[in-house]
């Protein structure tokens, strides 16, 4: 049960949710003092205004999978794959071509299926007329091939990374990172998934081919040529809501259960989801992964909560429904009309068929967490709407790629507490390189669906968390910033030293 308790240690209620409705718990939240959504939205048309030129009914368009990309070379230990960035024109509204840039032409770029302890080995060719920076998200990956903001690829030149896959098994993705231009790249469409699993995983018989699907989230603000605008930190426009890459669409599913693997690769926009079949009744899933991998144990939650970066892996099994039932995938949270951002997807349920899937009471083994050396304090801030300001800030400074901003002891353990001291404006924190642990919030213990490794977590107006982070695996200059990435582009981001 997700309880206003648990609303209040996320910190829904500073300035975000403002109840838990009594019938069955479900959200009603507030939006700078504008209902957003609740559960039940009504499926009416999504008028172009401050959408899409082209007016796209709802559930009109089946939902497809990005395309997976198969290595041109296999040796006994890597594979090796080829991408090129270029502009591409793509269908993302019906019947219209929009201007986007790729990884190989494809909106949402493909995916990467990855193996842990086997390498993969990717030259990305930039075709573009702008630098580039290819991170992935989530990696622990040696400087050299982390994708750092400054570590840019020059138009008509190539770069090869190298990913050792030294880690467990998660949902992880690939995005641009060239400082002052990621928001932007990342908005237009750079971005990609990178699927690690590991022989732990496999053996847990969770649902997998055909049954394990990922849902990578984004949001837009069309023109009336069906061009994508943009303006940075432009929140309230962007409200055309794409699941890879198409508008609002739904998913014929058997009546059995399915993994779903769900990435926030929006700016600015956070997502508070849940199921809904129209009533006030719960619908609960059981959500069973995070950003760095499986949770130790599935945590049952009425609602998934994702800002810009985070991961959610969920099981949902729809044998509990009648076929026929159509499920919806609403959005509580705004800014942005409720009959455009109040719903995500749907699901549209089949007939029962055979299910040998399971969710086990145990998924994975979190290690205890050794005794940290070090506490350090970061505050975030921001130009508060309406100040005529753009810039923002960690600990008061912007971004300065000749400065470290934190020298850290190669294989220490350190205590992080991190405060959003804007007073009307959500932040999120990410660290490249390390995945850390949540052991508090505002005081309060994680909920379940936190308590597993975590390389992005979101902060609202006034929210403190406490993160413990070990550094023992590479050394170097690593960024970490707020991954609401029009916020770091405005400079909130600083730069570690592990030494």
């Amino acid at each position: 049960m997700f309880s206003r308790r648990h609303a209040i240690r996320l910190g829904l209620t500073t300035g975000a949710v403002g109840a838990v409705g009594a019938a069955g718990g479900v959200f009603r939240t507030l939006t700078a003092g504008q209902p957003a959504a609740a559960a039940g939205v009504a499926a009416g048309k999504a008028a172009p205004a401050g959408a899409a030129s082209v007016p796209v009914e709802p559930f009109s368009l089946p939902l497809t999978t990005p395309p997976v990309l198969a290595p041109y070379r296999r040796t006994k230990g890597a594979d090796f794959y080829r991408i090129t960035m270029r502009r591409a024109g793509v269908e993302i509204l019906p019947g219209t071509r929009t201007d986007a840039l790729t990884y190989n032409g494809s909106f949402t770029g493909p995916t990467i299926r990855a193996r842990t302890g086997r390498t993969t080995v990717v030259q990305q060719v930039n075709a573009l007329d702008m630098p580039t920076s290819v991170h992935l998200h989530g990696g622990n990956n040696p400087v050299a091939h982390d994708g750092g903001m400054m570590d840019t690829i020059a138009p008509g030149r190539k770069r090869t990374y190298v990913y050792e896959n030294e880690q467990p098994g998660a949902t992880l993705w690939t995005h641009d990172h060239a400082h002052h231009m990621e928001s932007e790249h990342v908005y237009r469409g750079l971005s990609g998934l990178y699927l690690l699993r590991d022989p732990a995983e496999d053996r847990l018989g969770l649902p997998s081919g055909k049954y394990d699907i990922p849902l990578v989230l984004r949001d837009a603000h069309f023109d009336d040529h069906a061009q994508m605008v943009y303006t940075m930190d432009d929140a309230e426009n962007r409200t055309t809501i794409l699941v890879n890459g198409r508008p609002w669409p739904y998913l014929k599913v058997e009546a059995r259960k399915y993994r779903f693997r769900l990435v926030n690769s929006c700016n600015l926009r956070i997502f508070i989801l849940a199921l809904s079949d129209g009533s006030a009744t719960q619908h609960p899933v059981r959500q069973i992964g995070t950003d760095g991998g499986l949770l130790a144990a599935p945590a049952e939650t009425p609602v998934l909560v994702l800002s810009p970066g985070e991961r959610i892996d969920f099981v949902v099994d729809f044998s509990t429904y009648a076929p026929g039932t159509k499920l919806t995938l609403a959005n509580m949270l705004g800014p942005g009309p409720t009959e455009l951002v109040g719903q995500v997807m749907r699901f549209d349920i089949g007939e029962r068929t055979a299910d040998t899937s399971r969710v086990p009471d145990t998924l994975a083994t979190l290690p205890a967490l050794p005794g940290p050396t070090v506490e350090r304090s970061f505050e975030l801030s921001m130009d508060e709407p309406g100040s005529g300001g753009h810039r923002a800030y960690i600990n008061g400074r912007t971004f300065d790629p000749d400065r470290i901003d934190t020298h850290i002891e190669w294989g220490s353990t350190e205590v992080w507490t991190v405060t959003n001291k804007s007073a009307t404006v959500p932040h999120n924190f990410h660290t490249h390189l390390v995945q850390f642990r949540i052991l508090e919030r505002d005081g309060q213990p994680p909920y379940p669906a936190e308590t597993g490794w975590k390389d992005t977590v979101l902060l609202f107006p006034g929210q403190t968390a406490k993160l413990q982070l070990t550094f023992d695996s590479h050394r170097g200059v690593y960024p970490y910033h707020c991954h609401m990435i029009d916020h770091s582009a405005m400079g909130m981001m600083a730069q570690m030293k592990i030494a």
